[in-house]
């Protein structure tokens, strides 16, 4: 199944990976260093530090398949007619007038602190294909809240 990355997205998961692979030499270095220190047996350093290396592999192999199977979304057909992934969505909460903006992003980019939420969201997906002005009703783990489409932006 195909991820779906923003160009900034792909970007940082590259950076991510040259980080974690820059760190193999480390590493090998640590189970050499250990090794050199007798028994494996009861090495309590070389079992770390194997560990820690099987650890840094599958977080690359990981990191390297969502890249293979990544597709980069093309923002030029953006548009603000209708909430879509990569909008900026200003709401309102009906009930206390209380207003909030978002960016709907993929799964991957998704950081709270950073205003960005994830496309598969509760809240993401009520939002999706409807218009500024739209009173959208969202079923969050609290009940049911209604939330105005406020402003769409690119």
């Amino acid at each position: 199944m195909a991820s779906y990355l923003t160009q900034e997205g792909y970007n940082r998961k590259m950076e991510e990976l040259a980080a974690l692979e820059a760190q193999r030499p480390a590493i090998k270095q640590a189970i050499a260093e250990a090794r050199d220190k007798g028994d494996l047996s009861e090495n309590a350093e070389y079992d770390a530090a194997k560990e820690a290396q099987g650890m840094l592999e599958m977080k690359i192999a990981k990191l390297k398949e969502l890249l293979a199977g990544s597709r980069i979304i093309d923002d030029s057909n953006l548009n603000t007619e209708e909430v879509q992934i990569l909008n900026k969505v200003t709401i309102r909460n009906t009930a206390n007038g209380m207003t909030m903006a978002y960016t709907i992003v993929t799964e991957s980019e998704a950081n709270f602190r950073e205003q960005k939420i994830a496309s598969n969201t509760p809240i993401a997906q009520a939002l999706l294909g409807h218009k500024v002005g739209e009173v959208v009703p969202v079923k969050v783990p609290a009940g049911l809240m209604n939330f105005e489409i406020v402003k769409i932006e690119i």
